[in-house]
């Protein structure tokens, strides 16, 4: 169709309305499917690890070697005490590591362990004087003025010691994967030596320890020749 001279084609659209052959999309609408992939990817690790930790378990034979150097000693300190009384504790530790504004599903750590530990109870005697023990004139009665019972610090038995469960975020877990964290476990067992120490204090174990020292010094001296042995704790 003509109009002053110049030809129209009306069946040609002036603007190109449809995508181009060779356009591609933008780099950043990659983004979302790359994370899909990576989260899917690292769900699969942390189960293959999982399964490859199940008890008697063993695909890769895996062998076990003891490279640990020698015991060092670091110290020596003489012992003047007497170990009247020990006792055996165990405590369920129930320790949770929240993250603020984060589920715990995404990140937090709790630990479910069982500790099983040992306290002592002693009376210190290399520090009494020449005045905290009185003899008679005929060497028959002997009274003995003893400081109290003390207890010691809790000593936690590893054989006999064990983790129930840990539960870990998403995070936690990715965070394992590509490093470790030797002192995880440091939190929980100072908190079970405290839980067993608290349940020594409460308990009668200096009690018992005094008499077991003052039951072991009476048949010493009385093995002397004492008749009749006092011993006070002050």
């Amino acid at each position: 169709m003509r109009y002053g001279g110049q030809q129209t084609d009306m069946g040609e659209d002036t603007e190109n309305s449809s995508p181009r052959p060779g356009r591609r999309d933008r780099p950043g609408r990659r983004w979302p499917v790359a994370a899909v992939v990576l989260l899917a990817l690292a769900l699969v690790l942390m189960l293959v690890g999982q399964v490859l930790r199940l008890p008697g378990l063993d695909v890769f034979g895996t062998e076990v070697k003891d490279r640990s150097g020698p015991a060092v000693l670091k110290s020596v300190q003489d012992m003047h005490r007497y170990e009247g009384a020990a006792g055996t504790y165990q405590v369920v530790v129930d320790l949770e590591h929240d993250a603020r504004f984060l589920p715990d599903a995404i990140r937090g750590t709790r630990t479910l362990y069982v500790a099983t530990g040992g306290v002592s109870a002693y009376v210190e005697l290399g520090g009494i004087g020449e005045d905290a023990v009185t003899v008679d004139a005929k060497r028959t009665t002997a009274t003995l003025r003893l400081p109290r019972a003390r207890l010691a610090a809790p000593a936690l038995d590893p054989e006999r010691s064990y983790a129930v469960s840990k539960e870990r975020g998403l995070l936690d877990r990715l965070g394992d994967l590509f490093s470790d964290n030797p002192a995880s476990e440091r939190s929980v067992n100072v908190l079970a030596a405290r839980k067993i120490g608290e349940a020594a204090e409460e308990s009668d174990l200096t009690a018992r320890a005094e008499r077991n020292t003052t039951a072991m010094l009476q048949g010493l001296l009385r093995a002397l020749g004492f008749e009749r042995v006092t011993v006070t704790y002050v």
